[in-house]
């Protein structure tokens, strides 16, 4: 399912519970251009292809990593990456984005992004996997 922009963004929005729509905005971005780092090829493109063309252009053309993040790292990081952020914020920030991104991708294509991140990413995603 391909989400318009404003769909995407209302539900980050109420997923973050956020009072406007720049803050779910300012977290979409950041936490997908940390995503677009961790993801390569065929599976960060058919995400991309499923996400609203802004927030498609920010996974593909994604912030530089130069290993992957732990899922405890990637909070901390978007926690840098957004002005007056915690670890406590960042996370919830981290949930409504990317719980939006796996409802846009689902359940095979989730499969595929999963296999490729560092364990822990299920929680991020809203998906936990069985132990």
């Amino acid at each position: 399912m391909v989400l318009r922009g404003e769909a995407f963004l209302e539900r980050v929005r109420e997923r973050g519970e956020y009072v406007s729509r720049q803050e779910a905005e300012r977290a979409a971005r950041v936490i997908l251009a940390l995503l677009g780092a961790h993801l390569v090829g065929e599976v960060r493109a058919e995400l991309a292809a499923r996400l609203p063309e802004a927030y498609a252009l920010i996974l593909l053309n994604p912030l530089e990593a130069a290993e992957p993040l732990s899922a405890e790292r990637f909070v901390r990081a978007t926690a840098a990456w957004i002005d007056g952020a915690t670890e406590e914020t960042a996370t919830w920030d981290v949930g409504a984005v990317l719980s939006v991104a796996a409802d846009a991708a689902g359940e095979d294509l989730m499969n595929e992004i999963l296999l490729q991140l560092p364990a822990g990413y299920d929680l991020l995603f809203g998906r936990p996997r069985p132990v």
